[in-house]
């Protein structure tokens, strides 16, 4: 597996590069100071598995960095590390196509659950993305998610067809329209109808409130397979399941 890291500290790189070592076996840390040193490593090596980027980089800005990733290499999941972690910063990465946000001041311990989760093609959100403003500092060091529904929803419950509920899995995962209907063989015009569907079921009309929407319902997907590296969903972290 092959990891990026993208941070103007060298110091920050190397720590999270040796703390990402448990994750998975025969890792490979590619690092990165800038989003531009970034692109030219992903042209001279090729694509990478997973992309851990910050917000406050030199040059190209993070935000503007994570929309180019998410639209050259729409397959790669992309993850946002930031000091900054106010829900607004939060729905912004979002709203850019991140498939995750971890705050700098988390834990190892949740940085790996939450990775594990994201690489499970889950998304991990922190509690500040439901409370409204920064996290308390309690909150930060357990990453607990908002109360966990009485039981896991499915998107049957919901009122969706196995197909709108395959299209909503790959939505959640930031997935454009075209790359959906390639993966599930469907038009362009009925992959924006069964979105234009999944979107009234979850009383939203944006895919980042639709992830919002999912984490607090607890949704859970029973047809995709996760990575050999990953399991399904790490103790004590809250975010979308697919088992």
């Amino acid at each position: 597996m092959k990891i990026l890291l993208i941070d103007d500290h060298p110091l920050f790189r190397e720590g999270v590069a040796l703390l990402l070592k448990p994750l998975v076996e025969d890792l490979q840390t590619w690092e990165a100071g800038s989003c531009e040193e970034a692109f030219a490593l992903l042209a001279q090596r090729g694509g990478a598995d997973l992309v851990m980027i910050d917000l406050g980089l030199p040059g190209l800005s993070g935000l503007e960095g994570l929309a180019r990733l998410r639209s050259d290499h729409p397959e790669v999941p992309v993850v946002v590390m930031s000091s900054a972690d106010d829900k607004d910063t939060v729905l912004a990465a979002l709203d850019a196509g991140a498939m995750g946000f971890i705050p700098k001041s988390s834990t190892s311990q949740v940085m790996l659950g939450a990775l594990r989760l994201i690489l499970a093609h889950g998304i991990y959100l922190p509690p500040s993305a439901f409370l409204g403003g920064r996290a308390p500092p309690a909150a930060e060091r357990t990453a607990a998610a908002p109360p966990s529904p009485a039981r896991e929803r499915r998107p049957a419950d919901l009122g969706l067809t196995p197909r709108q509920a395959d299209v909503l899995h790959l939505l959640l995962q930031g997935k454009p329209a075209k790359l959906i209907g390639r993966q599930l063989n469907l038009s362009l015009s009925t992959v924006k109808a069964h979105t234009s569907a999944v979107l009234r079921a979850l009383n939203v009309t944006t895919r980042t409130q639709a992830v919002l929407a999912a984490s607090r319902m607890g949704l859970c997907f029973e047809n995709a397979t996760p990575p050999r590296e990953a399991t399904a969903e790490p103790d004590g972290l809250g975010g979308i399941k697919w088992a």
